[in-house]
C-alpha cells in the first residue's frame, strides 16, 4: 500500500471538537489576513481560503453577521455576498482556469456544514478528472499547490 503523507490535516481532526470561538467571528478580529487566509475585506462580508480544502482555490465568502440564517441578512449583506461570490469566481476563472466551480453552502449540521452556526458559500474551482481513485478508494485528495503560495496569487487578485 502507498501512503501519502498529509501534515496538515491531523491540526484539523485534532481540532474538530475545540470550542475557541466562531471561526469566521476570531479570524477576522486577528487583523492577521495572512496567516487566517483572509484574501479580501469588504463592508459586510469577507473571503477566506479553506484550511483545509476541497481543492486547490477553494475558498469562503462570509458575513461578518454572526448568523445560521440567510433571512436574518439584510439587503447590503446579501447583495455584496452575491457580488463577492461573482468576483471570486471571476479571480479564480483568470487565475486558475478551472473548467466549472462548485458554488453553494450547507445551512445546518444535517445538511453538511461543518461550520452550522455561521453561513459561508464554498466556491470550489474544478477540472475534468480532478475526482479520481485516490478519493474514492484512497479516501485521499491530492492538493497540487500550498495554501501560502495560493494565498499570495489570490489576495493580489482580488485587490484588482
Amino acid at each position: 500500500m502507498d501512503i501519502l503523507w498529509a501534515p496538515w490535516r491531523m491540526e484539523y481532526i485534532e481540532n474538530v471538537n475545540e470550542d475557541k470561538g466562531c471561526i469566521f467571528c476570531v479570524k477576522p478580529a486577528e487583523k492577521n489576513d495572512k496567516k487566517n487566509l483572509i484574501v479580501f475585506r469588504g463592508k459586510t462580508c469577507f473571503v477566506i481560503m479553506n484550511k483545509y480544502p476541497y481543492n486547490n482555490g477553494h475558498l469562503m465568502v462570509v458575513p461578518y453577521k454572526h448568523t445560521s440564517s440567510l433571512s436574518e441578512l439584510d439587503e447590503h449583506e446579501m447583495l455584496e455576498l452575491f457580488q463577492l461570490i461573482n468576483k471570486c469566481s471571476n479571480v479564480l476563472a483568470g487565475l486558475m482556469n478551472p473548467q466549472g466551480f462548485n458554488i453553494g453552502m450547507n445551512l445546518g449540521r444535517v445538511a453538511g456544514a461543518g461550520i452550522a452556526d455561521h453561513l459561508h458559500f464554498h466556491i470550489v474551482p474544478r477540472w475534468n478528472g480532478d475526482t479520481n481513485f485516490m478519493p474514492v478508494l484512497g479516501h485521499t485528495k491530492i492538493v497540487s499547490e500550498g495554501l501560502e503560495q495560493t494565498y499570495d496569487k489570490l489576495f493580489k487578485a482580488m485587490k484588482e
